[in-house]
């Protein structure tokens, strides 16, 4: 027979992925009858002593907070005992009263904001949806989508940026972010909007010989316009931070590009002047984001060769490592992902870092070892190439 604890996760799942459904009108959630469990004749009679406690237990419990136990007649021992099944949930209010003050706050919080929205938005077909989605806007955010919604009831943004949209209180970046909820409410196919301009990379040519003649020591690119580089590159090293990849020490026939995280895959891979170089290193931040830009890179075809990303080069600068982030918060073990396009050294790195039992740092930023270092490690690379 399951425990009260049991019935309280069962209830939050069913409440979880239906509170919005409900409170809109959508759901057949409730009342629901949540198993107890059944034990066979055997498994009764052998431990009934215990199942009559756990029964007492269950009335106790059930009494208390207003529900009901569903029965069942079971013969045990050659008598006829009335046994408790289900436990009875009538309806959402029951349910969250279950759960505590912060989903009863949750479902206020999404009623409110649900009237809201029947009222500055009629004929909406998606009311169940977008408030579920608003369900951790605070409420300066709710206001901004209500008011952006609105202006695009009544005015077109056509030839504009998102950043460029005359609302009043919208900061830059917010209808990026927010724009397929305004476009829900609003009731359109399509806010107009010029599309996202596209990605360019920058870049610091390495080669001696060409920085040497005056010519331009920074360049940069746009996908899908055309760009021919001083030279095409027979090294590229792809550095994660802006400091490093500026600063990277000559190297003959070498392009040192800025990474741009998880983005940077899509942009660099689209050069074929730079994918087509004869070497192409990534040195980025040993921790778990870092392998899953390297796994990015190899997913989209660019044959990248690490420096720094494995156990060896962790416990040579662990020293330098942290266990907070830029805020002060504490790193914890990210989900780990099944990275197939690791290799051995790296995986193993990846696998210790992703441990939630591990206790040293979890991350080394790339900057703090010396480019000294890291210009060895990729001459080292190219020789034995």
């Amino acid at each position: 027979m399951k425990s009260p604890d049991q019935i309280l996760h069962a209830v939050g799942k069913r409440v979880a992925a239906t509170w919005h459904l409900d409170i809109a009108g959508e759901s057949d959630a409730w009342p629901h009858h949540f198993t107890l469990g059944t034990l066979s004749k055997p498994e009764l009679e052998a431990g009934f002593a215990a199942t009559v406690h756990q029964i007492l237990e269950w009335h106790d419990w059930a009494d208390k907070r207003g529900l009901t136990l569903i029965t069942s007649r079971r013969r045990v021992h050659g008598t006829t005992q009335s046994l408790p099944t289900h436990v009875a949930v009538p309806d959402l209010d029951t349910a969250v009263a279950l759960l505590g003050p912060e989903w009863k706050k949750r479902i206020q919080q999404g009623r409110c904001r649900l009237t809201t929205l029947r009222s500055a938005f009629p004929g909406t077909a998606e009311y169940s949806r977008i408030v579920r989605a608003v369900d951790n806007y605070s409420d300066v955010d709710f206001d901004l989508l209500c008011t952006a919604a609105s202006w695009f009831t009544s005015n077109t943004a056509s030839g504009l940026t998102p950043r460029q949209v005359p609302i009043e209180g919208l900061h830059a970046k917010w209808l990026n972010t927010h724009r397929h909820l305004v476009q829900a409410l609003a009731g359109l196919e399509s806010l107009q909007l010029l599309p996202e301009h596209p990605q360019r990379i920058h870049f610091t040519y390495l080669d001696p010989d060409h920085l040497v003649s005056g010519k331009r020591r920074h360049d940069s690119a746009t996908v899908g316009d055309a760009m021919t580089p001083a030279y095409l590159p027979e090294v590229v090293l792809i550095s994660e931070n802006k400091d490093t990849a500026i600063h990277f020490p000559t190297l003959n026939g070498g392009i040192s590009v800025e990474g741009t995280g998880f983005a940077g895959a899509r942009a660099i891979s689209s050069f074929a002047w730079l994918a087509s170089a004869h070497h192409i290193v990534y040195w980025g931040d040993m921790d778990a984001d870092g392998f899953e830009i390297v796994n990015q890179f190899r997913q989209r075809g660019l044959p990248i060769i690490s420096i720094f990303m494995d156990l060896t080069a962790f416990e040579t600068y662990e020293r330098f490592g942290t266990m907070t982030d830029a805020r002060g918060n504490a790193l914890r073990a990210s989900h780990r992902k099944d990275l197939i396009h690791l290799t051995d050294h790296e995986r193993e790195l990846y696998r210790l870092l992703t441990d939630p039992t591990w206790t040293r740092v979890r991350r080394i930023e790339q900057e703090r070892i010396p480019l000294t270092a890291a210009w060895g490690a990729v001459q080292k690379l190219i020789n034995t190439a």
